[in-house]
């Protein structure tokens, strides 16, 4: 071993895959590496994963990085994927398979919560999706009974992972604000609203005792350490959601920064110092850094181009060569809202499809609609922060994106997505911004950083499109927030 090292290890635990990567003492990303899974879907609707598959997935990526480098680790951050819930036994067993965000099966328990309800401490409530721990809480207590019973632990996918690696030692049960907030069982501060707990019938004794992202909650146990070819004992850090921390290891510092991350899902998010104000659909949540962000949450971005690319048979390669090389259809709309829709319309029966399809219309037209639908998608949501920031009397335009996420890599989808968001494209030199991100939390948590010395390790970013103006463009925007509106009368909500 090189004894000048010194490596702080990244986990982002994705809905589709799990990310590793070692940033050295400079916050330089040295290595990566990625192992993917599947979801499972043993019912209609539902969204599990056995977390053993999580775990393998952990020592097969480590297993990539090089031997030298993780034997320099020093500290181990956390990012992981939003939402869902891993009931556990005392020990952090789990009981059960985890509950993803995708999962719709407690769709019809959101009664509980009001969109313009308050909670109990008097502050305007986040939207509420039926993936959510809170919907999915409930779901267990009235089906799942005896799991309920015997569960002592109410998880964050992340947080689970964390306590794996601490030998379930009890000072690594802890939440943190930035996932607590997205639960719907907690203030827009992270902090449990034990008064909806209560109401909900939901035991209190599921909930973590909140920690700050950077804080250590355990150290690394022998045989995960052996496992990983990581030194047993590295302190571990609380960890964040996987949105804050690809804010945090994208940069983004100043008040108004704005981040637009594309993967299965999307989201369009821009910083603040203070709370910002509730609106509806979007979404108010605590940052990595104790901060917080006003964001845009769109269901469908991966999920639907992929959808859209089996439907016609395309490989990737050349779905992008048909979609760009064809010429927009001026009478196709492609709604890609194939699993409803959380911002900006909070619509959880949303559906979508092609529509306005003609005879001659080619594969690749229709690829290049499910493109622009999904462009028109993430601009509803970015129109709604930017009318949220009129309202306050804001005149800021957000004209520039940070870009981040695996599913903005092609030149010619950059350019669709700036002119049709009308905002500049700026991706950021680190194509795993919230491994990244939890890489450096493991470096605060190993003392290395303060919290407040990230910002100046902010990683460079390329302007990589300039929105172009494009009236016909703008006209296909416009019939598309018109189809959504007569279609979403054909589903309604149950």
């Amino acid at each position: 071993m090189n004894a000048s090292l010194t490596r702080f290890l990244g986990i982002d635990l994705g809905t589709g895959s799990l990310k590793v990567a070692l940033v050295d003492e400079a916050g330089v990303e040295r290595a990566v590496a990625s192992v993917a899974y599947t979801l499972e879907t043993p019912q209609p609707g539902w969204a599990e994963i056995d977390v053993e598959r999580w775990w393998r997935a952990l020592v097969d990526a480590c297993a990539r990085l090089p031997e030298d480098e993780r034997a320099a680790v020093r500290g181990i951050g956390f990012s992981g994927q939003m939402h869902g819930v891993v009931l556990t036994d005392a020990t952090g067993r789990a009981l059960r398979p985890a509950m993803l965000w995708p999962d719709t099966r407690a769709h019809a328990l959101l009664d509980a919560w009001q969109d313009d309800a308050q909670n109990s401490e008097g502050a305007a409530s986040n939207p509420v999706a039926p993936g959510m721990a809170g919907p999915l809480l409930r779901w267990v207590l009235q089906h799942e009974r005896a799991i309920a019973d015997a569960a002592q632990w109410a998880l964050q996918p992340k947080d689970w992972l964390r306590v794996h690696l601490a030998g379930a030692a009890q000072d690594a049960f802890v939440a943190d604000p930035s996932d607590a907030c997205a639960t719907a069982l907690a203030a827009p501060d992270g902090a449990w609203d034990l008064a909806l707990i209560e109401r909900l019938g939901l035991p209190a004794r599921w909930f973590a005792p909140l920690a700050a992202s950077g804080a250590v909650s355990g150290t690394l146990h022998a045989d995960a350490a052996r496992a990983l070819g990581v030194p047993e004992g590295v302190v571990l850090a609380t960890g964040a959601g996987d949105t804050p921390c690809a804010a945090l290891g994208s940069g983004l510092h100043e008040d108004g920064d704005a981040l637009l991350t594309t993967g299965t899902g999307g989201q369009i998010l821009v910083t603040a110092r203070t709370a910002p104000p509730a609106r509806r659909g979007l979404h108010r949540y605590r940052s990595a850094s104790g901060g917080w962000y006003a964001m845009a949450a769109m269901q469908n971005v991966g999920v639907a181009l992929e959808a859209a690319r089996g439907w016609l048979a395309y490989d990737w390669a050349q779905a992008y060569e048909d979609a760009f090389a064809a010429l927009p259809s001026p009478t196709l709309t492609f709604l890609p809202y194939l699993s409803g829709e959380r911002s900006p319309w909070l619509d959880p029966a949303a559906r979508g499809g092609w529509l306005g399809a003609g005879i001659g219309d080619t594969r690749g037209v229709l690829m290049r609609a499910a493109f622009e639908g999904v462009a028109f998608a993430l601009r509803a949501g970015l129109d709604a922060l930017r009318e949220a920031n009129r309202a306050e009397g804001s005149e800021a335009p957000i004209a520039t994106l940070k870009l981040a996420g695996g599913g903005s890599v092609d030149p010619r989808w950059r350019q669709l997505l700036a002119d049709t968001l009308g905002a500049r494209l700026d991706a950021i030199d680190c194509p795993n911004a919230a491994t990244r991100g939890a890489a450096l939390l493991g470096g605060v948590a190993a003392g290395h950083w303060r919290i407040g010395e990230l910002a100046a390790l902010a990683p460079a970013a390329t302007r990589v499109a300039e929105p172009r103006e494009d009236a016909a463009l703008a006209q296909r925007y416009a019939r598309f927030i018109d189809l959504y509106g007569r279609v979403r009368t054909w589903f309604p909500t149950p």
